[in-house]
This record gives C-alpha cells, sequence and structure tokens, in this order.
C-alpha cells in the first residue's frame, strides 16, 4: 500500500501524526474536567441499565468495553477525515494523485540529505555528470565557464555585452527536474534565415531575465524556479572574458571557438583581462564542499578558463573536499593530440599549480573497434591510461569503465555519477575516520591544566 510510504523514515510526518493523537487526547481530557466528570458518569451508568435491562444482571467489564468501541470508532473517524483532507488538497497540489506527491516528498527528503558536490568546467561533459549528480543529491553546484564566444552565446554576449549563457542553459537543463516540454522548449533553436535563425530560446530568456533583474546571479537563480532545478548553476565570473593561446610557434590566438580551429600545439592559454572577480558564491560553495570535481570537457577551453580565474584554484587548494579529476575518454583534435592522461594532470597543473587534484578518475574500458575508426578519421583517439605516470604527479588514479555503448564515445551519466558518488561516499568516510583520529591523538598530547 502506497500510503505506507507517509511512515518511511524522513518523510517528518510520524511526528505531527504523534502530537496530533497527543492533542485529541489532551482536548479529550480537558473536556472531562470541564464536565466534572459528572456527564461521563451518567453516560456509565446508563450503559449499566441497559445491559441489566437486557440481561437481568450487571457486567462490570461493559464500560471497559464500551470505552474501547467509542476511542476505535474515533481513530477511525480521525484517520478517515485526515485522510480525506490528505485527499483534498493532494487534488489540487499534485493532480497526478497521492502515489506522485508521495515519490516527490521521499525524493525530496532522500535528495537533500545527499553529499554537497561542486562540479567545475564546461561545455556538452559538464552537464553529462549532472543528468547523473542530480539522481543522487540536491546539493549540486555547477560553476561553468563564461569564455565560450561561438554561436548563439557568442552573438547574445556580442550584442548584449554580458556573459555567453549557452553552458549556463546546458547545466540548467541537465539539473532541472520538469516537464519534457519545457526541456525541449529552453533547448529549441531557431530556425529561418532571420536575426533570430540559430538563438536557443533558453539563451534568449536567460539574457531577457539578466536584463529585467539586472543581475546575471540572480537571473540564473530565477531560471531555476523555473526549471525546478536540483541544485545550482554559477558562473565563474560575472564578467566577460576572451581565452587566449599562445602557441608553440609563439603565435597568439584568441578566443575560445577559435583556438581548436588551427590545427597548431597549444603551449599555454590565459583569459583577458587577467584580473576579472570571481563570483563570491562559488567560491563559497567550494569552500564548503564536501567534493570538487573538474570535467568532464574540453581540457583548455572548458576546465582551464574556469581554473584560471583569480581565486578559484586557491579556494580549490583551500577547501577541505575531495577533489576529483575526470579525465577525458578521446582526445580532442586542435587541443589534446596525443595527450595521455598524464599530460592532462600536467597540463593543469602547470598552468595553476598542484594541491587541487586529489584524484584522478580514468577511463579503462575499451572503445568498439567501430567507433575507433570513425574518431580516428576526425583525428580523435583513446586517451592512454598510463597511470604510473599519473600517480608519478602526486595524484592517486582510479580505474574505472565509465563510457556509454552507443554511436558515440562519451561518458555514461549513469555509470559515471556511480562513479564518482562511490568516491564520494567512501572518501568521506574515510576523511571522517581520518579526522576522529587526528582529534584523539592531539587529545592524548593535551594536558589538564591542573596537572601542571
Amino acid at each position: 500500500m502506497h500510503y505506507l510510504k507517509w511512515l518511511y523514515p524522513g518523510m517528518k510526518l510520524k511526528r505531527w501524526l504523534l502530537l496530533f493523537s497527543v492533542g485529541v487526547i489532551a482536548v479529550s481530557f480537558g473536556l472531562a474536567i470541564i464536565f466534572n466528570y459528572k456527564y461521563i458518569g451518567l453516560v456509565e451508568e446508563s450503559i449499566f441499565r441497559l445491559m441489566y435491562r437486557a440481561t437481568g444482571k450487571y457486567y462490570y467489564a461493559v464500560t471497559t468495553i464500551a470505552g474501547i468501541a467509542i476511542s476505535a470508532m474515533g481513530m477511525v473517524a480521525m484517520t478517515f477525515a485526515t485522510s480525506r483532507i490528505i485527499h483534498s488538497v493532494i487534488s489540487v497540489v499534485v493532480p497526478e494523485g497521492s502515489d506522485r506527491l508521495v515519490e516527490l516528498i521521499f525524493q525530496k527528503r532522500k535528495l537533500n540529505r545527499g553529499p554537497s558536490v561542486v562540479v567545475i568546467g564546461g561545455g556538452t561533459g559538464l552537464s553529462v555528470l549532472l543528468r547523473g549528480i542530480k539522481n543522487v543529491t540536491s546539493n549540486a553546484t555547477a560553476i561553468v565557464t563564461v569564455a565560450d564566444d561561438g554561436g548563439s552565446s557568442g552573438r547574445i554576449r556580442e550584442a548584449l555585452g554580458i556573459i555567453p549563457p549557452g553552458d549556463l542553459r546546458n547545466c540548467l537543463v541537465a539539473l532541472a527536474d520538469t516537464e519534457p516540454l519545457m526541456e525541449k522548449l529552453f533547448q529549441h533553436r531557431f530556425g529561418g534565415a532571420g536575426d533570430l535563425a540559430g538563438h536557443s530560446f533558453g539563451n534568449l530568456f536567460i539574457a531577457a531575465m539578466a536584463e529585467v533583474l539586472g543581475d546575471v546571479e540572480l537571473a540564473l537563480k530565477e531560471s531555476s524556479k523555473v526549471l525546478a532545478v536540483r541544485g545550482r548553476v554559477l558562473p565563474s565570473s560575472t564578467q566577460t572574458i576572451r581565452l587566449v593561446a599562445e602557441m608553440n610557434d609563439g603565435s597568439l590566438v584568441e578566443g575560445e571557438s577559435s583556438i581548436p580551429q588551427t590545427g597548431k600545439p597549444i603551449k599555454r592559454v590565459f583569459i583577458r583581462p587577467e584580473d576579472v572577480s570571481p563570483v563570491s558564491s562559488a567560491l563559497e560553495a567550494i569552500r564548503e564542499a564536501d567534493a570538487c570535481i573538474l570535467g568532464p570537457g574540453s581540457l583548455y577551453t572548458s576546465v582551464l578558463p574556469n581554473l584560471l580565474v583569480p581565486g578559484m584554484a586557491d579556494a580549490l587548494r583551500q577547501t577541505q573536499a575531495v577533489k576529483i579529476y575526470i579525465c577525458n575518454v578521446m582526445t580532442q583534435p586542435g587541443e589534446t593530440d596525443g595527450y595521455t592522461a598524464s599530460q592532462h594532470v600536467k597540463t593543469i597543473f602547470d598552468h595553476v599549480g598542484s594541491g587541487i587534484i586529489d584524484y584522478v578518475l580514468v577511463n579503462t574500458q575499451d572503445v568498439a573497434p567501430q567507433l575507433r575508426e570513425v574518431y580516428s578519421q576526425q583525428g580523435a583517439f583513446p586517451v592512454v591510461a598510463d597511470i604510473e605516470a599519473v600517480e608519478a604527479l602526486g595524484v592517486k588514479a582510479v580505474k574505472a569503465n565509465v563510457i556509454s555503448e552507443t554511436n558515440l564515445v562519451r561518458h555514461d551519466p549513469l555509470k559515471l555519477s556511480r562513479t564518482i558518488m562511490g568516491m564520494v561516499y567512501k572518501l568521506k568516510a574515510s576523511s571522517e575516520r581520518m579526522r576522529l583520529l587526528d582529534y584523539y591523538l592531539i587529545a592524548e598530547h593535551i594536558k589538564d591544566p591542573k596537572e601542571e
């Protein structure tokens, strides 16, 4: 029976049912005192007389039986009335019925107790991970790059002077708990040949909210309400930045969308202006997180632009959270040609220093030969999992099978989120034990002032 789910642990209803029962007893007791017991005595006497007339004898237990019967009828009446009240409310609030409401409450309570997770990146990879994580915890925060300058986002950025909304939109949709139609609406791109051609409705919506409210962060917060987002989506900065790459030949290429098109090896990337301000709530989320996750996503154009914002890398170094980098499954033409897993990690350290990664998640699942062939024609190949080289950089490598078995070689949302959250729960528990051990070790060396 689905009604029994109201009594599940964590629903926070049993305490109120108990309080309701106590209230009924208190009211009954109070009424008895008000009437000085005499009316209750009259009822009891009437029951005795009826039984005597019917049988010719006194049965002193009859009042106990009558009391139990009356109490039982009262409980039935209370239960029935309460159920009708609940049903009346449900029929208005959740037309789908009580089953749906119970599931929503149970799911909400469960997800609210999930770990606090911060995911840093951009592009398709970030939204893939978020789709899986939202089924485990509602305490997820996506910190998204604002260096995008291509497509609809780039056009809105140039026309309105705001941060590009594309990656922010994708993360909102990925974390959304809403109807499929609303998701399709936010992802819809206008056709035709006019000024709206190629624009995403979601991008325009976020841009309009930003203009109406005068604040991008507030616009994202209000947009999250429309989509019933489980968690938060934050930009790494509210200032527009340009990503610049210095190639091995010394040439400079400006623009996130232009960098992969040059076909030259990248020496380093940096942002202009370099003194942009980070979003304070993003730094706070990192400091308070149980786990911080970098990627998955393009190394130079999705992950690093966030870390290059002043204060971001330092916040990662200072946080007590478990820090995990999800290495890409395939190399990316124009960015990471020929890169192994350790080269991905080394590139991050070369740009922002060490201490921001504790663990590297590396895929060890084989890519199907037919997919290898397709990707090789585009210049992309599986990233080699050189575990020893990764751990030589001072981080621990975790091997896992986390790719989807489709016509695309990408991280599987379910596999990836299960692996990541399994690591988070395991490492968090281990960390708690270590802190407890440290506490006892310190306590043993603290002397009582009276002993000195």
